[in-house]
């Protein structure tokens, strides 16, 4: 079964994503909201379960399964887009606008990967 090339494009993002989780972990240990216990560890395993998502999307065997691990996962850190929102040290520097943005944008993500389950 051949995967459609939007497919691995999804897959290479949320690859290079997870590879990021460990590159710059400062990043997303700041946008961790202080309420979720372990950030350090909550960092590794979202990074691994994107690593892991974005190859499992490239098997055709996997990539429906995979599918629903993208959906599961972008539900999963809907609180940090919350969170970025709220609270001016998380912000990052990035105008409000554009974090009230990116909460939208999550359920675009939603309905990408559900294209494939």
């Amino acid at each position: 079964m051949n995967l459609p090339w939007h497919l691995y494009v999804m897959a290479f993002i949320y690859f290079i994503a997870g590879l990021n989780h460990f590159r710059n972990p400062r990043l997303y240990l700041k946008i961790i909201p202080p309420y979720f216990p372990n950030p350090k560890l909550l960092n590794q395993i979202s990074g691994l379960g994107e690593v892991f998502l974005g190859i499992a999307l490239c098997i055709p065997l996997l990539s429906s399964y995979a599918a629903w691990g993208v959906i599961a996962l972008l539900i999963a850190i809907f609180p940090t887009h919350l969170y970025m929102y709220f609270d001016e040290k998380a912000r990052m520097g990035l105008p409000k606008w554009v974090l009230l943005l990116r909460m939208p944008l999550q359920l675009l993500l939603i309905f990408w990967a559900y294209q494939y389950t």
